[in-house]
């Protein structure tokens, strides 16, 4: 929960990733609160968090919150799937102002968009099996049904920019067949990855399912709760963006130019073992 009193409005907000998919996060941050800074960490060298243990999930996500917190954040997204299934609801408690995830977020609206009660969820293996969406969409509403899907080749296809070849479309159908047999008429994107391909999966998936991006509705989520809080930056000038890795920014910058739709050159490595 944020602590108004001890933090200042003009503070930066915090994101932390296993990699660079959290950027589909950052970049709905940026429509939203375009006055706001932000400070992006992308732990790339230790990328991906999916396939570990709990305890080492946990204990990267408690790095990758420490090292925001030397940048005096006032708000922390985790925009990593695997580490909001896993850690998130467990180290919330431990601070003085809000961590949200990418989870909740798009399963509330998912629960509110949906009509005939089926709702599908795509990801990949890792936050597919640890069934975080399905859980979170029940607890909001126990008569739904969720399909649950990991379309694992999307990640890579999005970071090589194979965003719309036909062998991507070919893909998609063969992923989404599943879904159409289902007959849901709401789709999340489970990955932060997959909005990349958004255009992709909903020609494939026909105009009758709606299809919900997590990164947007997080990004909506910070918005109104530091806006709850009177913690949205008073100064009207263009936010500043700060990108920190902990290997590789050459690699990272170049991703991070396919995911932002701009060159990206200013990414400092950092070493997070230390946090």
């Amino acid at each position: 929960m944020i602590n108004p009193s001890s933090i200042s409005p003009t503070a930066p907000i915090g994101i932390f990733d296993s990699g660079v998919g959290g950027l589909t996060v950052a970049r709905e941050l940026f429509k939203l609160l375009p006055n706001e800074d932000v400070v992006y960490f992308g732990d790339v060298g230790r990328y991906p968090y999916g396939g570990r243990s709990k305890e080492i999930i946990t204990r990267f996500t408690r790095q990758d919150i420490a090292f925001l917190l030397e940048h005096d954040v006032k708000f922390i997204i985790c925009a990593c799937n695997s580490a909001s299934s896993v850690a998130l609801e467990e180290l919330q408690d431990d601070y003085d102002l809000s961590i949200v995830g990418v989870i909740e977020p798009g399963a509330q609206v998912a629960v509110e968009r949906t009509s005939n009660g089926r709702v599908g969820v795509i990801g990949t293996h890792a936050t597919i099996g640890s069934n975080a969406y399905a859980a979170c969409i029940h607890r909001i509403d126990a008569k739904i049904k969720v399909f649950s899907l990991a379309c694992p080749l999307f990640v890579p296809l999005a970071e090589e920019g194979y965003i719309d070849q036909e062998a991507t479309y070919l893909i998609a159908r063969d992923y989404l067949q599943t879904m159409h047999d289902v007959e849901i008429d709401t789709l999340v994107l489970g990955c932060t990855h997959y909005p990349l391909l958004k255009d992709v999966i909903a020609d494939v998936m026909g105009d009758k399912v709606t299809l919900i991006d997590s990164g947007e509705e997080t990004a909506r989520v910070a918005l109104q709760s530091l806006s709850d809080a009177n913690l949205l930056n008073p100064d009207a000038s263009n936010g500043k963006r700060k990108f920190f890795v902990s290997d590789v920014p050459e690699k990272f910058s170049k991703a991070a130019t396919r995911f932002l739709g701009k060159l990206m050159d200013n990414v400092t490595r950092v070493d997070i073992s230390g946090y």
